[in-house]
């Protein structure tokens, strides 16, 4: 059976957004005036052939009937504004989330932040800095990486966690772990967040333990596990698999609360991550938040070659700003002061 999908593009910015919108030409995305799209591409597959073609909205009235109404139900939920169900965060603008990894083999920055100390000062720099949400980890899942027990985990996280909401009580708090225990513990501190790179496969009691919470989920994609996920991940089709990888899950995780995060470099080869960075908007049709981490990551050195460095904040800049203007809603930043800085900018010319 022949499945469609639809993805808003042909974007436009501030006064001319606005004028789009009020003269019905243009649609708000995510419910932003001050982005407005004219066009949606639709696709088509069926088995592994995949097909698309790009139209004007106001051409959606002739479309096939049975097509039309499956574009004007995806176009409702990409203009539609998202419900703000973290206190701190409005989805109409884009909010950096810090990461604060209490790890020794993190990719990046394994062994930084170690101490009570050195974690608290870096919190309170990422926080001054503008990120709206910090994202602590005590686990690595870079490539390659060994699971450790619940035990050591959260040995490493817990002096932060439990005391998290008494210094910082008007940001959100993320958890980046995949073991339900932990997820629990954590929310007992004042968790806003789960944010399991496994996307709820590793533990399988995941899901039914976090039922009885209103606390915020994010359905992050992995191919394969962190062991294995870089050994010659494949797709039929990248964007569509990760696109039907969410509707699934969805069905199982409630509608509620919810943030996407196709996973940039998890299972994923140069050509994949560009794949998605380039058509992001698709994931919009669903009608949720996206959180994107590009920070620092492998495909960097890969586009850069000669030009790489140790913090990549070129390339993650670089990334960080299309998806600015793709109407991503969350980035996780191991730079903050730096990409704040950016898309301030960026917005000011974009919105002028």
């Amino acid at each position: 059976m022949k499945k469609y999908y639809t993805r808003a593009c042909n974007f436009h910015y501030g006064k001319e957004a606005a004028k789009l919108i009020q003269n019905k030409k243009g649609l708000p995305l995510c419910g932003n005036k001050k982005i407005a799209f004219t066009s949606v591409e639709i696709l088509s597959k069926l088995k592994n052939n995949v097909s698309s073609k790009v139209i004007d909205i106001k051409k959606i009235k002739k479309l096939d009937r049975k097509i039309k109404a499956k574009v004007k139900k995806d176009i409702k939920k990409i203009s539609s504004k998202r419900e703000n169900f973290l206190k701190n965060i409005n989805f109409l603008e884009p909010s950096v989330m810090g990461i604060l990894n209490l790890t020794p083999d993190s990719f990046s920055d394994g062994g930084k932040f170690n101490s009570n100390k050195k974690a608290t000062k870096h919190i309170y720099q990422m926080i001054n800095s503008g990120a709206k949400i910090i994202d602590v980890g005590g686990e690595s899942t870079r490539p390659g990486s060994i699971t450790v027990s619940e035990k050591e985990e959260w040995k490493r996280i817990k002096h932060i966690i439990k005391n998290f909401k008494k210094n910082f009580n008007t940001v959100s708090l993320s958890l980046d772990t995949r073991k339900s225990k932990i997820m629990l513990d954590g929310i007992k501190c004042g968790v806003d967040i789960i944010n399991d790179v496994s996307g709820y496969s590793f533990d399988k009691d995941a899901l039914d333990r976090l039922k009885r919470f209103k606390v915020a989920k994010v359905i992050h994609h992995m191919k394969g596990n962190p062991q294995n996920m870089q050994n010659n991940p494949k797709y039929k089709n990248v964007l569509l698999d990760i696109y039907d990888f969410f509707e699934k899950k969805l069905s199982k995780t409630g509608k509620k609360n919810i943030i996407l995060d196709p996973g940039i470099g998890f299972g994923k080869t140069l050509k994949h991550n560009l794949s998605l960075i380039s058509k992001i908007s698709l994931f919009h049709t669903l009608g949720f938040p996206i959180l994107i981490g590009t920070s620092r990551k492998r495909f960097i050195n890969q586009i850069a070659g000669t030009n790489d460095s140790k913090e990549r904040i070129g390339g993650t800049v670089a990334s960080v700003l299309y998806l600015v203007s793709q109407g991503v809603q969350i980035f996780r930043i191991h730079d903050v002061n730096e990409i704040n800085q950016s898309i301030k900018v960026f917005r000011k010319i974009l919105f002028k």
